[in-house]
Order: structure tokens, then C-alpha cells, then sequence
């Protein structure tokens, strides 16, 4: 009876270990925590960084906003603005240099997910409204580039600028502009223009024009995306219409990146608001151009 009692202990003990063995290897590997793919703007002289949206399968989704829960806002910062991470600087949409986090307050009233940082630019420095992105995402493309447009280029532009003024029954007798840029979002060589030009309708009134323009087989260019606004002092938050000659309310270049891979550059643009941030994306189709992304950032009441 002994020897069967010991027995039969023996094979209920090995019984129970290979079952334990067996639940061990079932059990899934914990899988590191992987930042997602994202993509920021490089504001203030490259000295902010602020998050625009998420890129997943080609496509953007909004990131955290700073009026969202705090608890999601700890997460984006703990995840993307840790002290010395650093992201990849887009200019002219390819790999330009780097952006290094100093620092974040997420119990800031008015950058809770932002972040200070410090810009390295192999190329043209980050100044006003020279801005730029930074991802983590991959960087494809090397054969972009970004400059100012020859004198022709210009010439050629501002004809289409008056002309879609003149549609507004508009006749400017002096164009200004924020930000006029030269851009190869494809790779053929041809430059196409990103634009954000304003006249003074009146002492208290702004007409703003954003535009992206490219060129047609005949090789002149034409608008393939505009955005017309005319704004008066009643509009404005602050009740100063001089606010729009800074660059407020404007819709401003801050780079392209081809994030879904598909050969062309998306174009990236910002609007300062007095409340935070708007970030809007444009893609080609064909020689015209689709919003394709709409978001926005608060940072707190003016």
C-alpha cells in the first residue's frame, strides 16, 4: 500500500509540473511599449514642439489635445517628451537634422502637451515663420528641398494671387505675404508653391489668401487648392486687426512629408489662434489638392 500511495504522489506531482511548464510557455511575451509613429510641429524659432497627429497604416488620427484628460495627457508626455529623446527634423520634407527634448510641464495652464526643446537644422535655421516637423516615423525621401522662388517664379505666382483676388471683386493695390515657398513634393524636379498672402481691404479689414500651386503640362503654373478669408476687427479676439498683420489667423507652411509612402508629399500648414493651434493637412490628386486632415491644439482662454 505504501508503494502505491508513493507512486501514485509521483504521478500526480509530475502531472502538476508539466502543467505549470505548459501554462508558462502558452503565456504571451510581454511586448515592450512602443511610442507610436507621430508627427509634431517645430514652432517659436524651433524652440516648441507641438503634437499634430499620429500616423497609422498611411493615414493620420489626432493626437492628444491640450484640453483632453489630464490622465491622457501624463501618457503623451511621459511616452514622447522624456528629457533627451530626440526626433527626426523635416525640411523641404526630408531628414534635416534633430529635435531634442529639454522639457514639459503637463500641469502647465497653456502647454500642457507641448515641450521645449532644442533644434539642430542641417539646413536653414528655424526663424519665425520658418517652421518645420519632426517625426519618429521613417524619412524616405532625399531628394527634397525647400527654398525661396526665383524673381520669375514670383512674378508668375502673383499674377494667379491678383486674379483670384480680382474673383473676390477685389483690386489690390499693394500684395503682402507671410510666406511664399518653393517645394519639389515629388521627386520630378518642378517646384510647386505654398503661399499665404494678404492685402489691406480697409483700415479695420484683412483679405487672407492660402494657395498651393503647381505647374500644368503647358509649364505654367496654377492654383490647385485656395482658401480665401476676409476678416474685420470685430472677428479678431483680441479686438486688434493689427493681430492678422503678425500672422495670426493666417494659414502658414510648416513643411511636407510623404507619410503614407506613396511618392508625394502631403503639405503641412498651422494657424496661430488665441487659443491654441490649428493644423491642417492637404494630398494631390491629380493637379488638384484635398484637405485631407483637419486638427487643432488648445493651450488656454486669451
Amino acid at each position: 500500500m505504501r508503494k502505491t500511495t508513493g507512486l501514485k504522489l509521483t504521478i500526480v506531482l509530475a502531472a502538476i509540473s508539466i502543467s505549470a511548464l505548459s501554462l508558462v510557455a502558452q503565456k504571451p511575451k510581454q511586448e515592450s511599449k512602443v511610442a507610436k509613429s507621430a508627427v509634431f510641429a517645430v514652432l517659436n524659432d524651433g524652440q516648441t514642439l507641438e503634437p499634430i497627429a499620429y500616423i497609422s497604416k498611411g493615414k493620420l488620427e489626432p493626437a492628444v489635445n491640450g484640453s483632453d484628460d489630464n490622465k491622457l495627457i501624463n501618457a503623451f508626455n511621459r511616452s514622447y517628451y522624456k528629457t533627451g529623446s530626440a526626433y527626426r527634423l523635416l525640411f523641404g520634407g526630408a531628414n534635416s537634422g534633430a529635435v531634442t527634448i529639454k522639457s514639459s510641464d503637463p500641469k502647465s495652464d497653456c502647454a500642457k502637451n507641448l515641450a521645449t526643446v532644442t533644434t539642430k537644422s542641417a539646413k536653414t535655421p528655424l526663424r519665425g515663420f520658418v517652421m518645420g516637423l519632426a517625426t519618429n516615423a521613417p524619412i524616405k525621401s532625399t531628394t527634397a528641398y525647400r527654398r525661396r522662388p526665383t524673381t520669375d517664379e514670383k512674378d508668375e505666382i502673383e499674377t494667379l494671387v491678383r486674379a483670384e483676388y480680382a474673383k473676390e471683386k477685389l483690386t489690390p493695390e499693394n500684395l503682402r505675404y507671410h510666406n511664399l515657398t518653393a517645394m519639389d513634393l515629388d521627386g520630378d524636379g518642378t517646384a510647386e508653391m505654398v503661399g499665404s498672402y494678404w492685402i489691406e481691404v480697409d483700415r479695420l479689414t484683412r483679405a487672407l489668401l492660402f494657395f498651393i500651386a503647381g505647374k500644368e503640362a503647358g509649364g505654367k503654373y496654377s492654383i490647385g487648392y485656395h482658401e480665401f478669408r476676409s476678416i474685420d476687427q470685430a472677428g479678431v479676439m483680441s479686438g486688434e486687426i493689427k493681430s492678422l498683420d503678425e500672422g495670426v489667423y493666417h494659414e502658414l507652411l510648416l513643411d511636407v512629408f510623404d507619410y503614407d509612402g506613396d511618392g508625394t508629399s502631403e503639405v503641412f500648414t498651422y494657424v496661430q489662434s488665441f487659443e491654441g493651434s490649428g493644423f491642417n493637412v492637404y494630398r494631390r490628386k491629380g493637379n488638384k489638392w484635398t484637405r485631407v486632415f483637419e486638427g487643432s491644439n488648445y493651450h488656454c482662454g486669451y
